[in-house]
Protein backbone atom coordinates (compact mmCIF):
# COMPACT_ATOMS: atom_id res chain seq x y z
CA UNK A 1 0.00 0.00 0.00
CA UNK A 2 1.14 3.84 -0.96
CA UNK A 3 1.09 6.66 1.20
CA UNK A 4 0.62 10.57 -0.63
CA UNK A 5 0.27 13.46 1.75
CA UNK A 6 0.05 16.73 0.53
CA UNK A 7 -1.07 20.25 1.87
CA UNK A 8 -3.33 23.21 0.39
CA UNK A 9 -3.89 26.47 1.11
CA UNK A 10 -7.12 27.98 0.26
CA UNK A 11 -7.86 32.06 0.67
CA UNK A 12 -10.76 32.93 2.18
CA UNK A 13 -13.71 35.86 2.09
CA UNK A 14 -14.99 35.55 5.39
CA UNK A 15 -17.85 33.57 6.15
CA UNK A 16 -18.89 30.94 2.83
CA UNK A 17 -18.19 27.76 2.13
CA UNK A 18 -15.79 26.77 -0.96
CA UNK A 19 -16.21 23.94 -2.81
CA UNK A 20 -12.30 22.25 -2.97
CA UNK A 21 -13.36 19.20 -4.95
CA UNK A 22 -11.56 20.04 -7.98
CA UNK A 23 -8.21 20.25 -6.53
CA UNK A 24 -8.29 17.71 -4.30
CA UNK A 25 -9.56 14.97 -7.10
CA UNK A 26 -7.05 16.72 -9.82
CA UNK A 27 -4.63 16.13 -6.55
CA UNK A 28 -5.53 12.12 -5.98
CA UNK A 29 -5.38 11.62 -10.11
CA UNK A 30 -2.03 12.49 -10.39
CA UNK A 31 -1.25 9.89 -7.69
CA UNK A 32 -1.75 6.74 -9.70
CA UNK A 33 -3.78 5.42 -6.57
CA UNK A 34 -6.70 3.50 -7.99
CA UNK A 35 -8.02 1.90 -4.82
CA UNK A 36 -8.40 3.63 -1.19
CA UNK A 37 -9.12 6.12 1.50
CA UNK A 38 -8.72 9.48 1.44
CA UNK A 39 -8.62 11.63 4.65
CA UNK A 40 -9.48 15.27 4.82
CA UNK A 41 -8.15 17.30 7.59
CA UNK A 42 -8.98 21.27 8.39
CA UNK A 43 -5.88 22.42 10.30
CA UNK A 44 -8.24 25.39 11.98
CA UNK A 45 -10.37 25.85 14.80
CA UNK A 46 -12.42 28.27 13.42
CA UNK A 47 -13.12 26.66 9.98
CA UNK A 48 -14.11 23.28 9.28
CA UNK A 49 -14.75 20.53 6.14
CA UNK A 50 -18.25 19.83 4.98
CA UNK A 51 -19.56 17.05 2.63
CA UNK A 52 -22.79 18.04 1.09
CA UNK A 53 -24.71 18.85 -2.30
CA UNK A 54 -22.48 21.16 -4.81
CA UNK A 55 -25.68 21.49 -7.45
CA UNK A 56 -27.92 24.26 -5.66
CA UNK A 57 -26.02 27.24 -4.03
CA UNK A 58 -29.12 27.84 -2.06
CA UNK A 59 -28.35 24.58 0.32
CA UNK A 60 -24.54 26.53 0.85
CA UNK A 61 -27.14 29.41 2.31
CA UNK A 62 -29.50 27.62 4.00
CA UNK A 63 -26.66 26.22 6.00
CA UNK A 64 -24.65 29.02 6.69
CA UNK A 65 -27.92 30.58 7.88
CA UNK A 66 -28.83 27.32 10.65
CA UNK A 67 -25.23 27.58 11.21
CA UNK A 68 -25.42 31.16 12.67
CA UNK A 69 -28.94 30.37 14.48
CA UNK A 70 -27.25 27.66 16.37
CA UNK A 71 -23.82 29.76 17.03
CA UNK A 72 -24.83 33.43 16.91
CA UNK A 73 -22.79 36.45 17.60
CA UNK A 74 -23.24 38.48 20.88
CA UNK A 75 -21.76 39.11 24.59
CA UNK A 76 -22.71 36.08 26.28
CA UNK A 77 -19.99 34.12 25.52
CA UNK A 78 -16.69 34.53 27.81
CA UNK A 79 -13.59 33.56 24.73
CA UNK A 80 -13.71 36.48 23.02
CA UNK A 81 -10.20 37.13 22.28
CA UNK A 82 -10.43 37.50 18.50
CA UNK A 83 -13.46 39.66 18.59
CA UNK A 84 -17.32 38.80 18.70
CA UNK A 85 -17.04 35.81 15.53
CA UNK A 86 -14.18 34.08 17.45
CA UNK A 87 -16.28 31.89 19.87
CA UNK A 88 -19.25 31.43 17.20
CA UNK A 89 -16.60 30.33 14.98
CA UNK A 90 -15.01 27.53 17.20
CA UNK A 91 -19.22 26.25 18.21
CA UNK A 92 -19.84 26.19 13.85
CA UNK A 93 -16.59 23.72 13.95
CA UNK A 94 -17.56 21.89 16.86
CA UNK A 95 -20.64 21.30 15.04
CA UNK A 96 -19.58 20.41 11.59
CA UNK A 97 -16.08 18.83 12.35
CA UNK A 98 -12.46 19.44 11.01
CA UNK A 99 -11.97 15.91 8.56
CA UNK A 100 -13.85 13.64 6.01
CA UNK A 101 -12.37 10.26 5.15
CA UNK A 102 -13.45 9.77 1.52
CA UNK A 103 -13.37 6.15 -0.55
CA UNK A 104 -11.44 5.59 -3.68
CA UNK A 105 -12.53 3.76 -6.18
CA UNK A 106 -11.04 3.57 -9.73
CA UNK A 107 -9.30 6.48 -9.08
CA UNK A 108 -11.79 9.21 -8.03
CA UNK A 109 -13.72 10.23 -5.28
CA UNK A 110 -16.45 7.85 -4.16
CA UNK A 111 -18.85 11.01 -3.72
CA UNK A 112 -22.54 10.85 -4.42
CA UNK A 113 -23.83 12.32 -7.77
CA UNK A 114 -24.69 15.69 -6.14
CA UNK A 115 -21.70 15.95 -3.26
CA UNK A 116 -18.94 18.17 -2.87
CA UNK A 117 -16.15 18.91 -0.58
CA UNK A 118 -16.16 21.89 1.15
CA UNK A 119 -14.04 24.47 3.29
CA UNK A 120 -16.53 26.52 5.55
CA UNK A 121 -14.86 29.59 6.56
CA UNK A 122 -16.93 30.47 10.19
CA UNK A 123 -14.91 34.62 11.00
CA UNK A 124 -16.21 37.18 9.47
CA UNK A 125 -12.88 38.29 7.77
CA UNK A 126 -10.39 36.89 5.06
CA UNK A 127 -8.36 34.02 6.39
CA UNK A 128 -5.26 31.75 4.55
CA UNK A 129 -6.79 28.26 5.78
CA UNK A 130 -4.74 24.98 5.69
CA UNK A 131 -6.21 21.83 4.36
CA UNK A 132 -4.23 17.89 4.75
CA UNK A 133 -4.66 15.36 2.65
CA UNK A 134 -3.40 11.80 3.50
CA UNK A 135 -4.12 9.34 1.04
CA UNK A 136 -3.63 5.06 1.14
CA UNK A 137 -4.44 2.56 -1.16
CA UNK A 138 -2.78 1.15 -4.31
Amino acid sequence: MRHHATTFAFDTEGPGMRDITAPVADWLAGTGVTTGLLTAFCRHTSASLLINENAARAVQGDILRWLDRLAPQGAHYDHDDEGPDDMPAHLKTALTGASHAIPVIEGRLALGTWQGLFLVEHRARPHRRHVALHLAGD
